[in-house]
């Protein structure tokens, strides 16, 4: 261990400036000669733009935007369960995780109907096109759009959004 020594040219050395003129950093210490940006605390705020009307304030906002709360869904082609499931296998979120078709945070996945499908899946818990259910079904397999309430219960990792049991009683009130 004591002989072990990092080989030259693996740390830099720091930029030590202001220390005379033989260092090369010296007098002005890289930061030119006067004005604002030379001075201790120089410079200027974040957006500021001379006095000119910055550009945070000159593009106009008015109303809503939903853009903070959009849901992108990840896509997965029935074409593509085919070739990587076997026969009478389940097509989930777990499984298309383990099957590396959808990354690790992806939450929401949509079946779109690209291609054929040879083989009976059975599809649980994700957003499926018409055409990939019609294709689906048309090969033998089944589609359940919701995880059943015991096994999701208050998780909103399911295909979609998560629909809760209070919110379908108060439609039965109207």
């Amino acid at each position: 261990m004591a002989l072990l020594r990092r080989p030259d040219g693996a740390r830099r050395q720091r930029k030590r400036l202001g220390r005379g003129p033989g260092s090369g950093h010296g007098t002005t210490a890289g930061k030119g000669t006067k004005g604002q940006n030379s001075r201790s605390g120089g410079g200027v705020r974040p957006g500021f733009e001379g006095g000119q009307m910055p550009l945070y304030r000159r593009i106009a906002r008015r109303g809503f935007s939903n853009y903070r709360y959009k849901i992108e869904y990840t896509t997965v082609s029935v074409e593509t369960l085919d070739s990587r499931y076997d026969a009478g296998a389940t097509v989930s979120l777990e499984t298309l995780r383990e099957h590396r078709l959808i990354g690790g945070n992806d939450r929401y996945v949509k079946v779109l109907g690209d291609g054929e499908v040879s083989k009976q899946l059975v599809v649980v818990g994700l957003k499926l096109s018409a055409s990939a259910r019609r294709k689906i079904e048309a090969a033998g397999g089944s589609v359940q759009e919701r995880v059943p309430a015991a096994a999701g219960a208050g998780d909103d990792s399911a295909g979609g959004p998560a629909t809760t049991a209070a919110a379908t009683d108060n439609e039965d009130d109207e």
